[in-house]
This record gives structure tokens, C-alpha cells and sequence, in this order.
């Protein structure tokens, strides 16, 4: 993408872009949902970092979001990254 993904520590989101047929659609994700998925039993779990580890799922929301008639700016909610049962 031609912005990296970051963090605001004011909204308390990870801000990124993913391409989707070749367009950069932007989208967020909250900080306590990172956390409550990807790190529940730590204190100390960055966001942007945890965003960097598991972009491709977290990516694959997004456009699976998209496809059910989201529109820009995408913004993630737990259930559209919980864990699988």
C-alpha cells in the first residue's frame, strides 16, 4: 500500500488500507478488539504490532465485509474477527 498502517492512540484504532482489485480501500480496527482476540491473557500486546502479525486475516475481513455491502471506511467489529468455533 502506499500508506503503512499505524495507530492512533487518540481514537484508540489501527488505521490501514487494503487493496482490493487493485484499489486501496481504508479500514480500522479498534484496539480493544486486537487485543481481546489476539492477546486476551496479556497486559503489555501492542496494537499496530498485532495488526502486522495477522493483516492477511485481518486484510480478509475487510474484503469479506466489502462483499456483504460495506462501504469506505471499513471499520472492524469483534465478530467480524472472532475466533472461528
Amino acid at each position: 500500500m502506499s500508506q503503512a498502517p499505524y495507530y492512533d492512540p487518540g481514537s484508540a484504532r489501527v488505521y490501514f488500507w487494503v487493496s482490493v482489485d487493485g484499489v486501496p480501500v481504508s479500514a480500522s480496527i479498534d484496539k480493544a478488539t486486537l487485543h481481546y482476540r489476539y492477546h486476551p491473557t496479556s497486559g503489555t500486546d501492542d496494537p499496530l504490532s498485532t495488526y502486522t502479525a495477522n493483516a492477511t486475516v485481518i486484510d480478509e475481513a475487510v474484503r469479506t465485509r466489502l462483499a456483504a455491502g460495506a462501504r469506505e471506511p471499513v471499520m472492524l467489529r469483534d465478530p467480524d474477527i472472532s475466533a472461528r468455533r
